[in-house]
C-alpha cells in the first residue's frame, strides 16, 4: 500500500513536471509545437467550434463554414487593421491554400505542394518541406501546379503532393513519417491539388485528372500508419469485370457501354470538397465532371452517368455508399460538383432541417437534406442558359439546345464555372452565404470524330493528354466576363447584396462574428465588407491577385487575419487583372499593425512581338497546333496579356526565333514547361512561330 501511494505520488510529480516543462517551452520551439499539435484530433476540432480561437482544419470546422466566432476585429474597428508581417513563399505559380493555425503555429502550402511551417507570432520560418515533384510533369494537371493546403492531426501534418503521393510529416520538424502512393494507374495523368481531411483517425483524399481520361475515387488511410483502410470509386469501371460494390453496379445502369466509357476513365474525380457530420457519422464527397466532357461521346444513348456531378454520402468507417444527389445528370459541360460545400442547420418552412449548402459550377445554389440526400431547393445565382430551373423532384429543366452539340453553343456558365473551387462561407448570424460568382466566356461544340488519346491539331491540349471531345471557341463567345461577390440567402433562395469586381477569378471568403466578410480580389486587394449590407469597410493592396481564402485566429489574446497570396489556377495561367507580380506571400494583419509591405515589381511585358520571319502559308496549320499544345497555358498571342505564365505575343523576338530551344528539352522544364520531343517536329515549330508572329501582326494597330 505504501509503495502504491509512493508510486502514485511520484507519477503525479512527474506529470506536473512535464506539464510545467511544456508550459515553459518557448513558443515556437519543437517542444511547444509538439505539445500544441499533438492534441489536435476530432474532439479538438469539435471543441474549437465553440469560440474558434484556432483554425485547425481547411474549412475551420467539420461543417466547413469558414465562420469565425472571433469579434475582436469587427465592423467598428476593421479600418485600423494593418500588416503585422509578411512571409515569402518563394513560389511564382498559383497559391490556393488556406493556412491552418494552432496556438500560433501556421502550416500553409505553396505551388508544387511545398509545405511551410511559420511562427505566426513573428512571421519567421520554422521549417519547409518540398516533396520534390518532377517539375517537368506539370502538364499532367489541367489547372496549375497548385495545392489547397494540409491537414493536421495528433502531431502530424498531412500533404497530398501534385504527383499523387500522400505524405505524413512530423509537425514539429517537418520530417517525413510515412508516404503512400495514392495513384491506381501511373500510365494515366492523375494529380492531387486538394487538401486532405482527417475524419475519425483516417486521412481522406481524392484525385484530379478527369480532363485526361481517368476514373475518380476517394481513399482513406490510417492517420498513424498510412495503411489503406478503404477506397470508393465515383463511377463504374469495366462492366465485364466484377463491380467493387453495390453502388457501382447501380451506377453502371445509368451508363451506355456501347462506347466503352471505362477506356476513357469516366471521370468523376473528387478533387476538392470533403465534409463530415460527426453526429450523423456521414462524410460528404463532391464529385467531378465526365470524361470526356461530351455526353454524346461518353454515353451515346444517354443516361444520368452516376455518380458524376453529385454529392455523395459515405460511411467514414467503411467507405460504403449511403446516398447521393446528382446536381447535373448526364454532365455535358464540365459542371463539377467539387466546389466547397457547407453543412448548416436552417429553419425551412417553419421546421429545422439539417442541410448541405452548395453552389457548384452549374450556376444553381442548392439546399439538400444531409440526412438523406433529398432535394429541398435550387435557384440560379448567376445567369444560366443550360436549364430554366429544377423541378420538385430535383431534376434540372434543361434547354435542349445546350445539349445538342452539333454546332457551337455559348455555354453559360462555361467550364470555368459560375463558382469554382474558391471557398464560400456561411454566417449563421446573418443567415447568408458569401460566394465568389463569375462568368468566363467559352463556346463549346462536340467533336464528332474524337477518339480517346488521339492527338490531332485543333483539339484543345490534345498533345498534352486532354480528352474533352469538344472544341472550344469554334466561334467567338458572345457572353461577357464577370466576377462578383454574392451574399445569398439560402432559405429564401435569393441574393441579398452583391459587389461587382473588375475580373472573374476572385478569392474565397471568410466571415466572422464581427459582422465582417473578407475576400481577396483578382486585381490585387484584400477587402473587408459589412456582412449585413456589403458596404466596403477596409482594403489593402496585395501586389498580385488573390485566389485563396483568408483565415482568422487568436494568438496570445490577439486576433489576426492571414491570407496566402499567389496569382494562378487555370484562369490565372494566361489571364490577370493586375500590373504587379511577386512571389507567393502570406500576409498577416491585426489591429494597429504597421509593418512595411514587401516590394513587388511591375509585370515585365515587352512590346508586341515584331520582326520574326515566317511563312504566312503556315499560319493556319500553326493555329491548330497552338490550340492542341499551347493555348490553355499561354493564351492567345498578343490578345491575352499572360498570367503566371507569359504570353508569347509579348516575348523578345529572339525567344520566338529560337522557339525550338524551349520546346525541346528547354530550360523552362524546371519551372513546369513540358518537353515536346516526339510530339512536335521542327516543321511544327516553324508553323507555331508563324501563328505567333502572324497573330501579333494581325492585331497590331495600323
Amino acid at each position: 500500500m505504501i509503495k502504491t501511494h509512493a508510486a502514485l505520488a511520484l507519477g503525479a510529480l512527474l506529470c506536473l513536471g512535464a506539464a510545467t516543462a511544456t508550459a515553459q517551452s518557448a513558443k515556437g520551439s519543437p517542444e511547444h509545437i509538439k505539445a500544441a499539435t499533438q492534441k489536435v484530433d476530432g474532439g479538438f476540432i469539435r471543441a474549437n467550434t465553440a469560440k474558434t480561437p484556432d483554425w485547425p482544419s481547411y474549412g475551420l470546422d467539420y461543417a466547413e463554414t469558414r465562420f469565425s466566432k472571433l469579434d475582436q476585429v469587427n465592423a467598428g474597428n476593421v479600418k485600423d487593421l494593418g500588416l503585422v508581417w509578411s512571409y515569402d513563399l518563394q513560389s511564382t505559380r498559383g497559391v490556393e491554400a488556406t493556412p491552418l493555425v494552432v496556438d500560433g503555429i501556421m502550416y500553409v502550402t505553396a505551388s508544387w505542394s511545398v509545405v511551410h511551417a511559420i511562427d505566426a507570432r513573428t512571421g519567421k520560418q520554422i521549417w519547409t518541406f518540398d516533396p520534390k515533384v518532377d517539375r517537368s510533369k506539370g502538364y499532367k494537371g489541367c489547372c496549375d501546379v497548385v495545392n489547397r493546403g494540409v491537414a493536421l492531426y495528433q502531431g502530424k501534418v498531412y500533404v497530398a503532393s501534385y504527383d499523387g503521393r500522400l505524405i505524413a510529416l512530423d509537425a514539429a520538424t517537418g520530417q517525413p513519417v510515412w508516404e503512400k502512393d495514392t495513384i491506381i494507374d501511373r500510365a494515366r495523368s492523375y494529380t492531387i491539388t486538394g487538401a486532405p481531411r482527417v475524419f475519425k483517425g483516417k486521412v481522406i483524399i481524392g484525385n484530379g485528372g478527369a480532363e485526361y481520361g481517368v476514373r475518380g475515387y476517394v481513399t482513406a488511410y490510417d492517420a498513424a500508419t498510412g495503411d489503406q483502410k478503404w477506397r470508393w470509386f465515383t463511377v463504374p469501371g469495366d462492366p465485364s469485370k466484377p463491380f467493387e460494390d453495390a453502388s457501382m453496379a447501380k451506377a453502371a445502369k445509368t451508363w451506355d457501354p456501347s462506347n466503352k466509357y471505362w477506356e476513357s476513365g469516366g471521370g468523376g474525380t473528387a478533387w476538392d470538397t470533403l465534409t463530415f457530420d460527426p453526429e450523423l457519422n456521414l462524410m460528404y464527397v463532391g464529385t467531378g465532371n465526365g470524361s470526356p466532357w461530351a455526353h454524346s461521346k461518353r454515353s451515346p444513348k444517354g443516361g444520368d452517368n452516376l455518380y458524376l456531378a453529385s454529392i455523395v454520402a459515405l460511411n467514414p468507417d467503411t467507405g460504403k455508399y449511403v446516398w447521393h444527389y446528382q446536381e447535373t445528370p448526364g454532365d455535358n459541360w464540365d459542371y463539377t460538383s467539387t466546389q466547397p460545400m457547407i453543412l448548416a442547420d436552417l429553419k425551412i418552412d417553419g421546421k429545422p432541417r439539417k442541410v448541405i449548402l452548395h453552389a457548384p459550377k452549374n450556376g444553381f445554389f442548392f439546399v439538400i437534406d444531409r440526412t438523406n440526400g433529398k432535394f429541398i431547393s435550387a435557384k440560379n445565382f448567376v445567369e444560366v442558359n443550360w436549364a430554366t430551373g429544377y423541378d420538385k423532384n430535383g431534376r434540372p429543366i434543361e434547354v435542349a439546345a445546350a445539349r445538342e452539340g452539333a454546332k457551337p453553343y455559348d455555354s453559360i456558365p462555361g467550364p470555368f464555372g459560375a463558382h469554382n473551387w474558391h471557398p464560400m462561407s456561411f454566417n449563421p448570424q446573418t443567415g447568408l452565404a458569401y460566394l465568389p460568382a463569375q462568368n468566363v466566356p467559352l463556346n463549346l461544340m462536340d467533336d464528332k470524330d474524337w477518339k480517346f488519346n488521339e492527338n490531332a491539331p485543333g483539339r484543345p491540349h490534345a498533345a498534352l493528354g486532354w480528352n474533352t471531345a469538344v472544341f472550344a471557341n469554334a466561334q467567338p463567345p458572345a457572353s461577357k466576363p464577370m466576377g462578383r461577390l454574392v451574399a445569398w440567402d439560402p432559405v429564401a433562395q435569393k441574393e441579398v447584396w452583391g459587389v461587382e469586381h473588375v475580373s472573374p477569378w476572385n478569392g474565397g471568403t471568410l466571415t466572422t462574428a464581427g459582422n465582417l466578410v473578407f475576400q481577396g480580389t483578382a486585381d490585387g486587394r484584400l477587402v473587408a465588407y459589412d456582412a449585413k449590407t456589403g458596404s466596403k469597410l477596409w482594403e489593402t493592396p496585395t501586389g498580385t491577385g488573390v485566389v485563396a481564402a483568408p483565415a482568422t485566429y487568436m494568438v496570445d489574446g490577439k486576433q489576426y487575419v492571414s491570407v496566402a497570396v499567389g496569382w494562378g489556377g487555370v484562369y490565372g495561367l494566361a489571364q490577370r487583372a493586375t500590373e504587379r507580380q511577386g512571389p507567393g506571400t502570406v500576409y498577416t494583419f491585426a489591429i494597429g499593425g504597421n509593418a512595411p509591405k514587401p516590394q513587388f515589381v511591375e509585370y515585365r511585358m515587352g512590346k508586341l512581338l515584331q520582326g520574326v520571319k515566317y511563312d504566312p502559308a503556315k499560319v493556319e496549320a500553326g493555329t491548330m497546333l497552338f490550340v492542341s499544345n499551347c493555348v490553355f497555358c499561354h493564351g492567345v498571342p498578343g490578345v491575352d496579356r499572360g498570367g503566371n505564365i507569359p504570353n508569347l505575343g509579348y516575348m523578345d523576338p529572339m525567344f520566338i526565333e529560337n522557339l525550338d530551344k524551349s520546346v525541346f528539352k528547354g530550360p523552362a522544364m524546371g519551372r513546369g514547361m513540358p518537353d515536346f520531343t516526339g510530339k512536335l517536329t521542327q516543321d511544327d515549330v516553324e508553323k507555331l512561330k508563324a501563328f505567333i508572329q502572324g497573330t501579333a501582326d494581325a492585331i497590331r494597330p495600323k
